[in-house]
């Protein structure tokens, strides 16, 4: 069968689904659909016209560049298509972004016909997807005297690419859509249990909210012509949990404009809204797509006559509504006065924030990209003519404050920035190009990631990125026909790219599935380092991490930088001694407890947690960053005591080496580099020359929290609180209570331990209650299921190497095994202990679920409305967060514990210890890491 056959019997199967024809990726079909366009007489000739002009991607795909020589050929006369004229042909090829299109439009620039090389230029003029060996071909023809070229590079100097785009408009009419009330996930949006959809955007949007909602959306653009439908969080705030691209392009698909006619499904300029903002990870995902981020404050505390917030019967702040925005409510954004107005002209709020010059830029550009790229064009340009390039884009947004020190975000924003005088520092709200050192991709939004650099026409990870990696924990727990299709092929382009892979196209090591953030902790050798992964918890222990949209990853990987603002940081330090019985899970727990009874809103919102860590290795504080995802903070920096960091880093150098044991060297020889780099970092703390990273003694902060040790005296969890009489309460990570609040009533379903804010010493933590339970009992019984996933192979062969494996064998009713993996995910438990794949496991939702209606009490961060567990007809799905033991026992009990039995039950193992940096005893550390 032909590769066009097999595309029409696809159709037809998309056409069951009530889908349109999937574009179109593949070179060896657009081959074929091309000879039957050459073919005047081919049956199929209308149809594959319509499939070359319309249905074909751009940028380095391999159909992009079957297309790219055929229009070629039209242009030069050598084939000859009446539907596609030459002057068509460059309209094509102006849409094609970058790769083959514009090389084959630097062809015709540079070939013997004048008056094409000028119709080529002409297009030229408006791309910028440029790489090195494109400006290195236009820099020999400039030496060499070609005009055409000289004006080509005037043109790049003065950005004619941006500044003869359209202005945004003066005013945006919105219609309302009340997604939910609450904070909204971006699971909502695109949900993880359809993962495996992502790179096919038309399908995946089927996936957004609910068939309700989405016809709801189509109905009132029909009433509402001309206006754009703006997708809101009722009081709560948008894209909570992750950047997550695939929600974005979701909410674009159905509500935003089409970024090109011959381009389908790839739409831009959403416009989303909260009560209380976008969360910040998500807000740069908009960034992407060109669109609008909205901070509504439509609700506020009622106050009493001091001033002072009413609070409810829960101890929660009562709201009052300033402005309604219920569905189908006309309001109007003025970008020039930059406030948000009634349909009758009231003016309802202020929208600075989200107009900024550089946010403008993105909206007139239709996305961040094209800025990026832009930026780098005319200064190459530039750079070439010998001429100072004029100031086009808006300054970058640069703060000094004399006499003021550096927080620690601000030191390595400052120690990474690209673009700025020598000798000038920058303080917190300056905006600043940086250099990224660690690159993450994950495997559910990989494939978008690739996607994305195809449509850069990028082909090579950037030389100044010190680490990539490209991880299969997502997709770990089953080995199904959607995996199988998307994760060798993922593989294999990102460790073409350049990428250390989790799993090797040629089969030299065995494929693992260590979790991402683990991986990128380890990989990270500077804590002056900058990193950006594809998921919301890329928090490291080392460095400043940021979570990031799958786009936002494909820029780092191409570049080698990203643009953001430098954010306030807040504070936190401790004081009091941690009780022997608690683990340092609570104090995570705890913190985000105390802030909220100390400063009554939530100040790590948005901003650096910088957390005075001190004497807690790298493994065990990457809990605390872990969780500050949860706590809606842009991201966390540890401060560190010298001894500590060294010992973390000669960790980092182990597993480093491991690495490159097993055969996962790239030919870059980027691991070994990465050891290097661990090597002098630990000769320059050793010597002094460069210390552990620390704040000065007089930087700002916007706040500080002071955690007191002392009033952690039992066990924390946090509850999704699914009953709130108040729906915007529900599901946040805000409702931290003491296990005594259940009074051993609380029922558990299912248990998990695993995730991202797992290590080894959790593990150990398992097999140790276990072996201590069995020594008082004779046996161990399970009144609920418990699930265990370790969230590296390393842990499991150190695991299996000191003995604790046996006894987690002995009690467990499934082991994991490489050679015969699961093909369907799980939908019933029995109460055993399940030994799973390294990975993410239940924390994902995309492949394994706990059963409809379960209370699952677990060690992961996830407890989103059906994301580790869906609703039932009768019961709502709870997902409570607590330490190992806590799990454990629960699982054991098939209930919450008492305090007496939980402490009974952790006596004598070894828990996740942690003293202030002030006192700095060595034997506070966990033995385990």
């Amino acid at each position: 069968m032909s590769l066009y056959a097999s595309y029409l019997d696809e159709i037809e199967t998309r056409k069951e689904q009530g889908l349109h024809p999937k574009p179109i990726d593949d070179g060896a079909l657009t081959k074929e659909i091309i000879d039957q366009i050459k073919d005047a007489d081919h049956p199929h000739r209308a149809d594959s016209l319509q499939f070359f002009i319309y249905n074909t991607l751009p940028g380095t795909t391999s159909a992009a560049g079957e297309k790219a020589e055929f229009l070629k050929d039209i242009i030069l006369g050598k084939s000859v298509v009446p539907e596609i004229t030459p002057d068509f042909a460059f309209e094509l090829l102006s849409h094609m972004k970058g790769g083959p299109s514009v090389r084959v439009l630097l062809d015709l620039l540079l070939g013997d016909d004048a008056a094409i090389a000028g119709q080529a230029a002409d297009v030229l003029k408006t791309q910028v997807f440029l790489y090195e060996a494109d400006t290195d071909r236009l820099k020999a023809a400039h030496a060499a005297g070609n005009p055409v070229v000289k004006d080509l590079l005037e043109s790049y100097a003065k950005a004619e690419f941006f500044t003869k785009l359209p202005d945004v408009e003066d005013e945006i009419e919105v219609v309302t859509f009340i997604a939910a009330e609450g904070d909204i996930s971006t699971d909502l949006l695109s949900p993880g249990n359809q993962a495996h959809s992502r790179a096919d955007r038309e399908l995946h949007g089927k996936c957004m909210i609910d068939e309700a909602a989405q016809k709801h959306i189509e109905e009132l653009k029909l009433q509402h012509p001309g206006k754009r439908v703006m997708l809101i969080a009722e009081k709560g705030t948008m894209g909570v949990g992750s950047s997550r691209m695939s929600g974005v392009n979701n909410v674009a698909l159905w509500t935003g404009k089409q970024a090109s006619p011959y381009v389908p499904f790839v739409n831009i300029a959403p416009v989303v809204a909260g009560t209380n903002g976008i969360s910040p990870i998500f807000l740069t995902t908009v960034g992407v797509t060109g669109g609008i981020g909205l901070d509504l404050k439509n609700w506020v505390k009622k106050v009493d006559a001091d001033g002072k917030p009413i609070l409810n019967n829960d101890g929660n702040p009562v709201l009052e509504q300033k402005y309604s925005v219920e569905t189908g409510t006309v309001l109007k954004i003025n970008t020039k006065t930059k406030k948000l107005y009634s349909e009758a002209g009231e003016e309802l709020a202020d929208m600075a924030s989200a107009f900024t010059p550089q946010k403008v830029e993105f909206m007139k550009a239709g996305g961040s990209y094209a800025i990026v790229f832009g930026k780098k064009l005319q200064t190459t340009a530039a750079e070439i003519l010998g001429i100072e390039a004029p100031v086009v884009f808006a300054p970058a947004k640069e703060i000094t404050k004399e006499g003021q020190g550096l927080t620690a975000v601000e030191k390595i924003f400052n120690a990474n920035a690209v673009g700025v005088a020598p000798g000038k520092t920058l303080h917190a709200g300056s905006d600043v190009r940086v250099k990224v050192n660690i690159v993450g991709s994950q495997d559910t939004t990989g494939p978008m990631t690739a996607q994305e650099l195809e449509a850069m026409a990028a082909t090579v990870l950037s030389p100044a990125v010190d680490g990539a990696y490209q991880s299969g924990c997502h997709t770990a727990s089953v080995w199904d026909k959607k995996a199988e299709a998307n994760i060798p092929k993922l593989m294999s382009f990102m460790n073409n790219f350049g990428l250390v892979t989790a799993r090797d196209p040629k089969h030299v090591y065995h494929p693992l599935t260590d979790v991402i953030h683990k991986v990128l902790n380890d990989i990270t050798v500077d804590d002056w380092a900058i990193i950006i992964g594809g998921d919301s918890h890329t928090r490291m222990s080392k460095g400043v991490a940021f979570g990031a949209d799958s786009g936002t990853v494909a820029l780092a990987l191409a570049t080698g930088e990203a643009s953001m603002p430098i954010p306030e940081s807040v504070k936190v330090t401790f004081k009091g001694e941690m009780a022997d019985h608690m683990d340092f899970r609570d104090v995570v727990h705890a913190t985000q407890a105390q802030m909220l009874a100390q400063h009554g809103d939530n100040v790590f919102q948005g901003r650096i947690i910088e957390v005075h860590i001190g004497t807690l290795l790298a493994d065990q504080a990457f809990t605390f960053t872990d969780w500050t995802a949860e706590m809606k903070a842009k991201a966390s920096i540890c401060i560190s005591n010298d001894d500590t960091l060294i010992e973390s880093l000669e960790l980092a150098k182990h597993r480093i080496q491991i690495m490159i044991d097993k055969g996962m060297e790239q030919e870059s020889g980027m691991l070994a580099g990465l050891i290097a780099i661990a090597d002098k970092r630990i000769a320059e703390i050793r010597s002094g020359e460069k210390p552990a990273l620390k704040p000065d003694a007089n930087a700002t902060y916007f706040a500080e929290v002071v955690v007191d040790l002392d009033a952690i005296v039992e066990p924390m969890i946090a509850d999704p609180d699914v009953n709130n009489a108040d729906v915007s309460k529900r599901y946040t990570h805000d409702t931290i209570r003491p296990i005594s609040y259940y009074a051993a009533e609380k029922k558990v379903d299912l248990g998990f331990v695993g995730s991202c804010m797992v290590h080894k010493g959790d593990i150990k933590i398992v097999a140790q209650m276990l072996k201590n339970l069995e020594e008082v009992n004779g046996k161990v019984e399970f009144k609920a299921p418990l699930v265990v996933a370790a969230p590296t192979y390393n842990i499991v062969d150190e695991l299996k190497e000191e003995g604790d494996w046996d006894i987690l064998q002995k009690y467990s009713g499934f082991e994991f095994d490489d050679f015969n993996l699961k093909t369907q995910a799980r939908t019933e438990y029995e109460n055993i202990l399940y030994l799973e794949r390294p990975g993410c496991n239940l924390c994902m939702g995309n492949q394994e679920k706990a059963a409809k209606g379960d209370t699952v009490l677990a060690t992961s961060t996830r407890l989103f409305q059906g994301r580790v567990v869906a609703d039932s007809e009768t019961k709502k799905g709870e997902s409570l967060l607590a330490s190992t033991p806590v799990v454990v026992l629960s699982a054991i009990l098939g209930r919450t514990p008492t305090l007496s039995e939980y402490k009974t039950a952790v006596k004598g193992i070894n828990l996740t210890k942690f003293a202030p940096p002030q006192q700095t005893p060595l034997d506070s550390r966990s033995v385990h890491f």
